[in-house]
């Protein structure tokens, strides 16, 4: 069985963090989505994974190499314009063969493994030819939403209906054997223009392939969007356990389960977790809070911090309070003393900020 993980996309709903980064990679609990994903694969014992690429390439081949780190071989199929996920599995037909595959969207975050997944498609006496992953939402409406029979086969998929017929949306996890081939050359374009993986599963139901629905246990996250991001954040660092190999001095406190990385400092400053500090970050006469994220090299002084992601070499001085809160790379965010006292603010497109 091969992974085929989709690493293409514009990341407008994170935009500007995503002008400068691949959406995929931003971290969460410091660590790269796209990672999570590659670490599930592998786990499942997937290990010939093909990761579809768009504009971003560079900084996706550059962040995951190989995959010898995860002991994966690691395929790149570049896709020129984001023509929809049909389109994805159509340009990949070259790496996939013949072969069984499941694919991933590289922005998920899943609470469950692949592995339950995976087993549970081998384990079934009529092997289908597809299996999707669905998960209850109060919000059906946003989401591809599946009609099953009695037995748990699709009847139907609708994307985004006006009235949906279940509360169960697809997650984005897919597993396919080799008649999906056919199934995403026969489709045509949708109305906005791409080749749409529901029609595709559509077009197995119609033609009487057996596709098989298993519902997600445990959370799921769309990080396409800033507060499911942090929500991702949050829910990750609550797995965490206590590893301080940095620099803790006699004058700050550790509370609850907190990460502090060799290199790291912490210098007259309360942490409660859970927090994660990366590498070379100092933190100095500060507080910061749960559900934080540090990244490397970044510096925090005289400033409090809670339930936000500071990206790489973020600096924040001053500031007596920030939270819910994304800092890209290499941001500045200070008090200035000047008078008179006023906001003063450098934004690029698609920013928020919210002040009180």
């Amino acid at each position: 069985m091969k992974g085929l993980i989709l690493a293409g996309g514009a990341g407008t709903r994170l935009r500007p963090i995503t002008y400068t980064s691949a959406k995929q990679l931003v971290p969460v609990a410091n660590t790269p989505i796209l990672f999570y994903g590659l670490q599930s694969m592998v786990d499942a014992g997937i290990t010939e994974i093909g990761i579809i690429v768009g504009d971003t390439a560079s900084e996706v081949r550059s962040a995951v190499g190989d995959g010898s780190r995860w002991g994966a071989f690691i395929t790149y199929i570049p896709q020129d314009e984001p023509l929809g996920l049909a389109h994805c599995v159509l340009i990949a037909r070259d790496f996939l063969g013949n072969d069984e595959f499941v694919m991933y969207l590289g922005d998920n975050l899943l609470e469950q493994d692949l592995s339950t997944f995976v087993r549970a498609f081998h384990d079934d006496p009529e092997r289908p030819a597809a299996q999707i992953l669905l998960k209850s939402v109060p919000d059906p409406h946003r989401f591809g939403v599946a009609e099953l029979d009695g037995s748990g086969d699709v009847l139907r998929l609708v994307e985004k209906p006006a009235e949906p017929a279940s509360d169960l949306a697809l997650v984005g996890v897919y597993l396919f054997d080799a008649t999906i081939h056919k199934a995403v050359r026969a489709i045509g374009p949708s109305a906005r223009g791409e080749l749409e993986i529901t029609d595709a599963v559509q077009w197995l139901v119609d033609n009487r392939f057996r596709v098989r629905a298993q519902l997600l246990d445990g959370w799921w996250i769309d990080t396409g969007k800033l507060t499911p991001l942090l929500e991702a954040n949050r829910l990750l660092l609550e797995r965490i356990e206590t590893r301080i190999e940095g620099e803790v001095d006699g004058s700050s406190t550790i509370d609850g389960r907190v990460i502090i990385e060799q290199g790291a400092q912490v210098i007259r400053s309360r942490i409660r977790g859970p927090v994660a500090i990366a590498a070379g970050s100092r933190i100095v006469d500060s507080y910061i809070g749960p559900y934080t994220a540090i990244g490397p090299d970044c510096e925090v002084d005289h400033s409090e911090v809670e339930h936000s992601v500071l990206l790489e070499r973020v600096k924040i001085t001053d500031v007596p309070r920030l939270q819910d809160s994304l800092i890209g790379r290499d941001a500045v965010v200070t008090r200035s003393q000047s008078r008179p006292k006023a906001l003063r603010l450098m934004v690029g497109d698609h920013s928020q900020i919210d002040v009180e």
